[in-house]
C-alpha cells in the first residue's frame, strides 16, 4: 500500500507540474510538439490504464526521439517506482533532475525513496536534505515524511557500517511449527515457556515445559483459550500470574482488552477481564510485568497518549486494584507506534518495538534505562542487523541478561486485533545472545518453600518482603501460593534483606549480599521453616531454638550497629510489642578470628547493644536478656570466607 500511494501521488504532480519560462533549453509536455507530442500522449494513456510495458516502450521512444525532454524520465521513474524497480527508478530520477533540478520540486523526495530501497542509505539521506531545504509548499504531510525518512537513512547509514553481534537461532520443532509461534515469556527459573500460536485466524495461549535439557512439546492452555482469540500474553516471574489478550469479546470495554489469571493448585483459574482503568473503549495488548507482579506496562491506543499507539504503565494497589495508566512519556513514545513493552527484572531496563524512533526502517527493537532520577533515558535502537527494513517483533530477555527470545520473519504485532491478513509470513520463535552494551543488569532469584517449624506442613499466603538494605525500600511483597511457595527476582548490585511473616507465627528473616556481584549468582533454593508463637512459654531456655537475624550488622571488630540493621531490630520489637507474652534472650556469636577472650566479649557487647536499643524503643527491661557465645557455637565451617560469615551472627530465643 505504500508504494501504490507513492504512485498515486508522483503520477498526480506528473500531471500538474508547473510550466517553465519559455527560455529553457530543454523539452516539457507543455512545449513538445509533432510526433514526439503524439507518442508522450499516448504513452501516458497506457499508463493511467495499467498497460506499464506499451507506456515504457513509448516513453523510451520519446527520449531516444528528444533526449532533453524531461516529463519521459520522470513518468518512467514512476512505472518502475510502482513496480519496485528501484534501479531503474533511480537512474530516470537522476537523469530528470540532471536536466532541471527545479522542474518536479519533490523529485529530490522520490529519489531519496528509491535510494532507500536500494540500502544506498547516505545518497538517500543526501537527497532528503537537498529536498527539505529546497521544497517550499507547506501542503500535505510529505516535508514530515521526508524528515522521517532522513532520520532513518543517517541512522541507517552509520548502523550498516557498525554491526552488531547476531546469530539467531529457531526454537525446537518442539515449539515451532508450520504455524505462527509468537510473543514468548519465561518464568524467572526458565522452566516454563508461554506464547501464541496462530492456526489461520485462531490464536491461542501455548505452554511448555524444560525438562532434561529440552523443550516439551508445547499445548495449548486449555482454562485459557476460547473459540475467541487469546493471545499476547505474559507470565509473570514466579509463573503464578498470567496477562493476556481476548479480543471481540462482547463482554469486554474494546476492541482488545486485557485479562488475567492465577494458577491455583496447578491450575489457571477462570480469566477476569482486569477491568477500567486498564481497559477502555480503545485497543489494549501485549503486557509486561514486573518481577513482583505490582508494575504493569502495556501498550495501548487510548485517548490521550503521544501517538497512534503508546506505552501504558499503571501500579498495583495494596488493595490488588490497579490504578490509573500513566503514559510513560516522549521519551519511550512519539507520534508514531511504540508497542510492545518488556520490563527486564532488574527493575530499570525497558524493551520495546517502534517506528517513530530512528531506525531501520518499520518497526525496530530499542531499549531505554531508568536514570538515578528515575526518568527514562532517551531509547537506543538495538541496531543492524537485529533490526532491519522489516518489521522486528517483541524481545524477552533472561534474568541474566544475555539471551533474548524474539520472532522472527517481521511479523507484525497485530496478531490480537481479528484482523489478520493472510498474505503474512509465518513466524517462528528463535534466541540470540544480546550483545554486552544491549543488556540489563543481572538478576539472580531465590526460590523456596516455606513450612511449619513443628508440623513441616507447607505454609499458604505468608507474606514475603524483600528490602534494598542501604535505602531501606520495600522493592516487592508478595505471598506464598497454595503449596507454600514464593519465586523473587534478586538483581545484581545490592544487599537485600528478606523478611517471611505469617500471622501466629515467628517471622523468619534471610540476607543477600550481592553488592559487590557483577556475574550472574547461582539461584538460591531456600527451605524455610516458621515458629508458631506459643501463647505461653514451656520450654527451658536451654532446649529452646534460635531465630536468626540475618539482618543485623556491626563495624567491623566492634559492637557498634549499622544503621542497616534497623529495619531488622523494627521488626523485632513490633513482634515483642505485638505479643506481650514473649520474653527474649539475644544471643551474639563470632567466628575464630582473633582470641578466644576477645571473641566472647565482643559477642556479649554485640548481644548487648540489641538488647540497649530495643530498651531504648520501648521494651520492658525485664522481658529482656542477652547473652554471648564468642566462637564457642559454629554453625558453618571457620575454614571459609562465607561459614565466617555465617558463624558472625545475631539470633534470639524465646524464654
Amino acid at each position: 500500500m505504500k508504494y501504490i500511494h507513492i504512485l498515486l501521488i508522483f503520477s498526480t504532480l506528473l500531471l500538474s507540474l508547473p510550466f517553465q519560462s519559455c527560455s529553457q533549453s530543454y523539452a516539457t509536455k507543455k512545449t513538445a510538439e509533432g510526433k514526439t507530442k503524439r507518442i508522450f500522449d499516448r504513452g501516458v494513456e497506457y499508463k493511467k490504464n495499467g498497460v506499464s510495458e506499451k507506456a515504457i516502450k513509448d516513453f523510451n521512444a520519446v527520449i531516444g526521439l528528444s533526449p532533453t525532454f524531461i516529463d519521459p524520465y520522470l513518468q518512467l521513474a514512476s512505472i518502475y517506482m510502482g513496480e519496485k524497480s528501484w534501479k531503474k527508478a533511480t537512474v530516470n530520477l537522476e537523469k530528470a533532475i540532471a536536466i532541471d533540478p527545479l522542474y518536479e520540486p519533490r523529485a529530490k523526495y522520490y529519489l531519496g525513496i528509491s535510494n532507500w530501497e536500494l540500502d544506498n542509505f547516505e545518497d538517500a539521506a543526501q537527497n532528503f536534505e537537498q529536498f527539505l531545504k529546497s521544497y517550499t509548499s507547506n501542503r500535505g504531510t510529505i516535508k514530515d515524511k521526508a524528515a522521517v525518512y532522513l532520520k532513518n537513512s543517517q541512522f541507517a547509514a552509520n548502523a550498516v557500517k557498525n554491526p552488531v553481534p547476531f546469530d539467531p537461532q529457531p526454537l525446537a520443532n518442539t515449539i515451532n511449527s508450520s504455524a505462527a509461534e509468537y510473543l514468548p515469556s519465561i518464568t524467572a527459573d526458565g522452566n516454563t515457556l508461554i506464547f501464541t500460536r496462530r492456526i489461520g485466524r485462531q490464536e491461542d495461549v501455548y505452554e511448555s515445559t524444560f525438562e532434561n535439557g529440552a523443550w516439551k512439546t508445547a499445548t495449548p492452555l486449555d482454562n485459557i483459550n476460547t473459540d475467541e482469540n487469546e493471545g499476547s500474553q505474559y507470565i509473570s516471574a514466579d509463573g503464578q500470574l498470567l496477562v493476556f489478550v481476548k479480543c471481540s469479546d462482547r463482554s469486554g470495554y474494546g476492541g482488545c482488552d486485557l485479562y488475567s489469571s492465577e494458577k491455583t493448585n496447578g491450575a489457571w483459574s477462570k480469566p477476569k477481564n482486569m477491568g477500567q482503568p486498564i481497559n477502555t473503549k480503545g485497543w489494549e495488548s501485549q503486557p509486561s510485568l514486573s518481577a513482583d507482579g505490582r508494575l504493569l506496562y502495556f501498550a495501548s491506543d487510548r485517548d490521550g497518549g503521544v501517538g497512534g499507539r503508546d506505552i501504558w504503565l499503571s501500579y498495583r494497589r495494596k488493595s490488588g486494584n490497579w490504578a490509573k495508566p500513566i503514559n510513560l512519556g516522549a521519551a519511550i513514545n512519539t507520534p508514531q507506534s511504540d508497542e510492545a513493552p518488556f520490563y527486564h527484572p532488574d527493575g530499570n531496563t525497558l524493551y520495546f518495538m517502534s517506528n517513530g524512533h530512528p531506525g531501520m526502517g518499520g518497526h525496530d527493537l530499542f531499549v531505554s534505562r531508568r536514570s538515578e532520577e528515575g526518568k527514562w533515558d532517551i531509547a537506543q535502537n538495538l541496531g543492524y542487523p537485529i533490526n532491519t527494513k522489516g518489521n522486528e517483533g517483541a524481545l524477552f530477555i533472561t534474568l541474566d541478561g544475555k539471551t533474548a527470545y524474539f520472532t522472527k520473519d517481521g511479523l507484525q504485532l497485530e496478531e490480537t486485533a481479528n484482523v489478520l491478513s493472510q498474505s503474512r509470513k509465518q513466524a517462528d520463535i528463535f534466541t540470540f545472545d544480546l550483545p554486552a552494551s544491549l543488556r540489563p543488569n543481572p538478576v539472580t532469584y531465590v526460590k523456596a518453600i516455606v513450612r511449619d517449624a513443628s508440623t513441616k506442613k507447607r505454609i499458604a499466603k505468608a507474606t514475603i518482603e524483600l528490602i534494598e538494605l542501604s535505602s531501606g525500600t520495600v522493592l516487592s511483597t508478595a505471598l506464598t501460593d497454595e503449596q507454600g511457595q514464593f519465586l523473587t527476582a534478586l538483581p545484581l548490585g545490592n544487599d537485600y534483606a528478606m523478611t517471611i511473616n505469617k500471622t501466629t507465627y515467628l517471622f523468619h528473616s534471610e540476607n543477600f549480599a550481592l553488592a559487590e556481584s557483577n556475574t550472574i549468582a547461582e539461584p538460591f533454593q531456600l527451605n524455610i521453616e516458621l515458629q508458631s508463637i506459643p501463647a505461653e512459654i514451656v520450654t527451658t531456655i536451654e532446649k529452646a531454638k534460635p531465630i536468626i537475624l540475618k539482618n543485623v550488622f556491626f563495624e567491623t571488630g566492634s559492637a557498634e550497629l549499622l544503621s542497616t540493621s534497623l529495619i531488622e531490630l523494627d521488626r523485632l520489637k513490633n513482634l515483642l510489642v505485638d505479643n506481650l507474652q514473649l520474653n527474649i534472650q539475644i544471643n551474639g556469636h563470632t567466628d575464630n578470628v582473633g582470641s578466644e577472650g576477645d571473641n566472647q566479649s565482643l559477642s556479649t557487647k554485640r548481644a548487648k547493644a540489641v538488647q540497649d536499643y530495643l530498651i531504648k524503643e520501648g521494651i520492658a527491661n525485664s522481658r529482656l536478656r542477652y547473652k554471648g557465645f564468642g566462637e564457642s557455637q559454629p554453625i558453618a565451617s571457620n575454614d571459609t570466607v562465607d561459614g565466617k560469615r555465617t558463624n558472625r551472627r545475631t539470633a534470639f530465643i524465646l524464654f
